[in-house]
């Protein structure tokens, strides 16, 4: 891969990396679909994994039915994918992803959505995207792009000849890419809060560094056209993470404000996720769970308190390691 190239992807977080890249290497798109109702909310992530063995390389469609905790994978040869190295535009087969629209032709899934007034992670040279300067290294294990935190949908799908009408419902699409997933991380999504337009992504996770590890952590609170940061990179403080059987709390500060997150879980079904070894079942994912947001200013003064419910939620792997 040239370094021109590297510049470039590097700068557009949202399109595929994996041109010359040596295995093992993964990516997948993840689209958060929640209709008007939210009655219906579905997550569908296309990706490709390449393996060390030719047998394990493929592109895969993975679909969550959140509402009966199903999760239906597909697999498709490597040669059913193709993808821009300029934006966005990912095909699968006959499945089309963009930033802007979700077109689906599988056995029991067919339709199209359309996304509009979509939020990107902002992108400058010295932070490209949600990874800040990180995303500038090289060697990162994993690496994470948020396309739109929040935006409109519209359009049907039709499952198993069921039509699930999402028009006016609300999304969310972001990405990972890279050898395989962290040890162990805390994953939380929620775009349904009382107040229109606010949207939360949070993230904690152990972060493999120069022989050592350290719980990093990338937190967006996007609320009246304002996002708020807390991050390793921008010298955010983590300042607790408890992880109990009903529920998970996450403290963080940055330099004017604390947030504090608290999340109940639901019931949830297991995609699978890339490893050293290939693709493989381990990651739980809800879609159900109910998440509390409260930020305050570091005197305790409280600037949004708001509870999200159709919330996505992931607690992986030894989490006593995500102790600050």
């Amino acid at each position: 891969m040239s370094l021109r190239h590297f510049i470039t992807t590097t700068l557009r977080p949202a399109v595929y990396h994996g041109h010359g890249k040596r295995p093992p290497f993964f990516e997948g798109w993840y689209f958060k679909l929640v209709d008007a109702a939210r009655g219906q909310a579905w997550a569908v992530i296309p990706g490709i994994y390449v393996g060390e063995m030719p047998a394990q390389t493929h592109a895969f469609i993975q679909v969550l039915n959140g509402n009966r905790n199903v999760v239906e994978y597909h697999r498709f040869p490597p040669e059913a994918f193709a993808a821009s190295n300029r934006q966005f535009d990912v095909r699968i087969g006959d499945n089309h992803f963009t930033t802007n629209t979700l077109i689906l032709n599988l056995p029991n899934l067919q339709g199209r959505l359309t996304f509009t007034g979509t939020i990107p992670w902002p992108v400058t040279l010295p932070s490209p995207g949600v990874m800040g300067w990180y995303g500038w290294v090289p060697v990162m294990e994993c690496y994470h792009g948020v396309v739109s935190m929040d935006h409109r949908i519209d359009g049907r799908l039709v499952h198993d000849g069921h039509i699930i009408d999402f028009s006016g419902g609300r999304g969310y699409i972001e990405k990972d890419w890279g050898r395989h997933f962290p040890r162990t991380w805390v994953w939380l999504q929620a775009n349904h809060f009382p107040t229109p337009g606010t949207s939360l992504m949070a993230s904690v996770a152990r972060i493999p560094w120069i022989g050592r590890a350290f719980p990093g952590f990338i937190i967006g609170l996007w609320h009246q056209g304002v996002l708020h940061r807390f991050t390793t990179y921008t010298g955010g403080v983590l300042e607790a993470v408890n992880v109990a059987d009903a529920e998970v709390q996450v403290v963080v500060r940055n330099r004017r404000h604390r947030l504090t997150i608290t999340a109940r879980r639901s019931a949830g079904a297991t995609l699978l996720g890339p490893t050293p070894q290939g693709m493989a079942p381990f990651v739980t994912e809800m879609l159900g769970a109910a998440v509390r947001v409260v930020l305050t200013d570091l005197d305790g003064q409280v600037l949004f308190a708001e509870e999200s419910e159709n919330a996505g939620m992931e607690v992986e792997g030894d989490t006593s390691l995500l102790q600050p």
